[in-house]
């Protein structure tokens, strides 16, 4: 039996609409003022048919088939249908939805391209990495790229003629890029030269553009030590020449990784033997262009979390209302049937109801990330641009790691809802669980963005973005406390509030005599911020729900169903998932003694 997917339109439609109210907004954004609410349904409404019409049937051909390098041209041959794919995505115009019309574009909200991709995850992340990463390109180039590179590139890019990578990683370093050993010597002409070697490159090398444009960090023969000598490059798989392509230059795929997941993501070593390339920004200054490429990646692996599971979700629930095993609890619930569907039985819907709660949860923290981004980079008062920025800063790392954590404990547990047929292949469930599990890695691991989150973001300033944070909620809290059915909600977001400032504080202490007590202490902090964050925004759609059920009352109308899930699954959010953090305070509360006491020599 195949994965199936539905697109989640009406829960799209209901965050973008109904909680988020980006219409509104975006009359505030003079270059998105026009974008109405029936245009961004039909955009998704199609979207959504490309994903399961298009990306769905190839994705467990691209997981079995895998990418083929051919070791004496370095080619990369993708998996079967990938190439088609691809080429409709170009015709359909999908590469140009965000980007600046002077490029090619057609200039929409970046929060459709997120509400697309999240879609492309659920039903083919491995392919959905090649456009993803040209989008990456685009915005780094278009933030930091001289008007030359522009004029050369973005308009490839964005027809979709072009694809991208970023090179970063080497063998020997990983997130610390101050090792990196690629060098770039200057020529004479203004180019430069790059000798070195990168692994784990997504799509370093494939069939599906006609070009491939890597953004690739080296260091230049005079560069200081560490982070502060790296520059970033434009390194062409192609020359180009006109409006067209030149000669090959010497950037070649060597070998392909042998994956856990993600099999038709074509994750390539690639070696820079004196290949050409073009500085940009300026010298020693790479990883500033770098990390808008980065940052970006950041909230599309997070979607890929919640796309995930929400694919995972619905295949769950499809297979749980169909297989028959065992009888309810409570007495026979089918009693025309040998046993009842296994739907009925309290751990199923537990499983079933996590992921639920995950897949809707992250849908509404994403997209209001998404909305930020354009508020940050569009908007006219330069005070919302600002505090949009320091918002996205504290986000981001909650973004990759919550989301993905998430995604793959979720993912997990609808394989067990299976039993023993989700350990196999036929029904696809174990190809999300390896497909998710590289989420939690890439881009900066979660520890690492736990670290980001707690070192940087919180203890650094202290805390002056999670403050803003803060009154966002308590603005909200206050205006919720006159409905007396919100109390269940408001309640534990304060105490947990309250809790949080506390721990914050301990943990600052603490950290003036023992640096290791954040390390030991920010995992379990970034889990209990990402509650946090979630919580309140189950609470804002609860509020929604509950309004709407109210108003149907008063009228004598029939309840739409669609508010009483949400409200019901707001419900298992609060007393199921979010008590997690009274585990996550007792470990931060416990410190980093018995973490750190072991010797070397005795593990």
């Amino acid at each position: 039996m195949p994965t199936q997917f539905t697109p989640p339109l009406r829960d799209q439609q209901f965050v973008l609409h109904e909680l988020l109210k980006v219409t509104d907004a975006y009359k505030d954004i003079p270059k998105y003022a026009d974008v109405d609410a029936d245009t961004m349904n039909q955009i998704l409404e199609e979207a959504g048919k490309f994903c399961a019409d298009v990306l769905l049937p190839i994705n467990h051909i691209g997981d079995q088939q895998g990418c083929k390098l051919d070791n004496v041209t370095h080619d990369v041959k993708t998996p079967d249908g990938f190439k088609e794919a691809y080429a409709k995505y170009v015709e359909a115009g999908w590469g140009s939805l965000t980007a600046d019309p002077v490029y090619g574009g057609q200039g929409l909200p970046h929060l459709l391209e997120i509400a697309f991709f999240e879609m492309q995850y659920s039903t083919n992340q491995a392919w959905a990495m090649y456009p993803g990463l040209a989008h990456g390109a685009f915005s780094a180039l278009e933030a930091y790229g001289s008007p030359e590179q522009k004029a050369t590139y973005l308009h490839k890019i964005v027809s979709g003629e072009w694809l991208g990578t970023m090179c970063l990683t080497e063998a020997h370093c990983g997130t610390d890029l101050g090792l990196i050993k690629t060098r770039a010597v200057p020529q004479p002409d203004g180019s430069y030269r790059l000798t070195g070697n990168k692994i784990f490159i997504s799509g370093g090398e494939n069939d599906l553009a006609q070009n491939i444009v890597h953004l690739v960090l080296a260091k230049l023969p005079d560069a200081p030590e560490g982070s502060k000598g790296i520059s970033l490059f434009i390194v062409p798989k192609f020359i180009p020449e006109g409006n067209g392509v030149g000669a090959r230059n010497p950037i070649y795929c060597t070998g392909l990784e042998h994956k856990m997941g993600i099999n038709g993501s074509a994750t390539c070593q690639m070696a820079l033997e004196g290949a050409q390339g073009w500085i940009v920004h300026e010298p020693n200054k790479g990883l500033q262009a770098m990390f808008v490429m980065m940052n970006g990646a950041r909230l599309g692996v997070g979607m890929q979390g919640t796309g995930l599971t929400e694919a995972a979700y619905q295949n769950a629930v499809a297979y749980a209302k169909d297989r028959l095993q065992s009888r309810s609890l409570t007495g026979p619930k089918a009693k025309e049937k040998p046993a009842d569907p296994i739907i009925v039985h309290p751990d199923v819907r537990r499983a079933l109801l996590t992921a639920r709660a995950y897949a809707e949860g992250g849908r509404a923290f994403g997209y209001w990330v998404a909305l930020m981004i354009d508020q940050a980079h569009s908007h006219p008062d330069a005070e919302i641009r600002k505090n949009c920025d320091a918002m996205l800063g504290l986000m981001t790392p909650i973004v990759k790691a919550f989301m993905t954590d998430n995604g793959f404990q979720s993912a997990s547990d609808c394989l067990g809802v299976f039993g023993g047929h989700g350990y196999l292949r036929d029904w696809g469930m174990e190809q999300l669980v390896r497909d998710a599990r590289i989420n939690l890695i890439y881009e900066g691991t979660n520890a690492i963005q736990s670290l980001d989150l707690l070192g940087r973001k919180i203890l650094k300033d202290n805390g002056a973005a999670l403050k803003l944070f803060g009154k966002e909620v308590e603005s909200f809290l206050t205006q919720a406390a006159s409905n007396a059915d919100m109390i269940e909600f408001a309640m534990p977001m304060m105490e947990l509030g309250e809790k949080l400032t506390k721990v914050t504080t301990g943990i600052g202490m603490k950290a003036m005599s023992s640096a290791d007590e954040v390390g030991a202490a920010s995992v379990d902090y970034l889990r209990i911020v990402g509650h946090l964050v979630y919580g309140y925004f189950w609470s804002r759609m609860a509020h929604i729900a509950l309004g709407k059920i109210a108003e149907a009352n008063e009228a004598g109308t029939a309840v739409d169903p669609f508010y009483t899930a949400k409200l019901q699954t707001a419900r298992f959010y609060f007393q199921k998932l979010m008590p997690e953090v009274d585990s996550c305070f007792a470990r931060i509360k416990n410190g980093a003694g018995s973490v750190m006491a072991m010797e070397e020599a005795l593990f």
